[in-house]
């Protein structure tokens, strides 16, 4: 097997880069790149903490430790639900909706110098592709969940 011929070589190292240069921006602005994706999924109605591991692909632990994180430096804040008070909702402060703006610039601004050297069709067929893989992860994940849980 050539390694470089795999679908998995060319996520990571794309992925990788990706993070890298992301890194590079939100050292610039005082966070890490983590702090930027959860900003950029948090918006104007909040969102209840539970749903941003999986947005993130993060465990429930490695999430609380980075909203703490994020709460000591005054970006978001904890609110219970409206409707459900055993819901806990994170909202953006001013200065974490300051620097949401920021980050959106980052992430539109890579994209628009994307857009300009690809074609709609180059995009739509990559959309395609990673829906695919994607998927096939997921069927994964769920055949090893089944094999994990009828040997325990």
């Amino acid at each position: 097997m050539i390694v470089e011929d795999t679908v998995d070589f060319h996520l990571r190292s794309t992925l990788f880069t990706m993070r890298r240069m992301y890194n590079l921006i939100a050292q610039k602005n005082g966070i890490t790149q983590g702090i930027g994706y959860a900003l950029i999924n948090i918006d104007k109605e909040g969102i209840p903490a539970t749903k941003i591991a999986p947005l993130m692909g993060m465990t429930s632990s490695s999430l609380s430790r980075l909203l703490k994180i994020m709460e000591d430096d005054g970006l978001v804040y904890r609110k219970p639900d409206k409707e459900d008070k055993r819901v806990v909702r994170i909202f953006l402060t001013i200065k974490g909706n300051n620097l949401r703006k920021k980050v959106e610039e980052v992430v539109l601004d890579f994209n628009d110098k994307l857009f300009k050297k690809l074609e709609l069709k180059d995009l739509q067929a990559f959309e395609r592709v990673n829906n695919v893989i994607k998927e096939q992860a997921k069927l994964e994940i769920n055949e090893y969940k089944n094999i994990v849980s009828h040997h325990s």
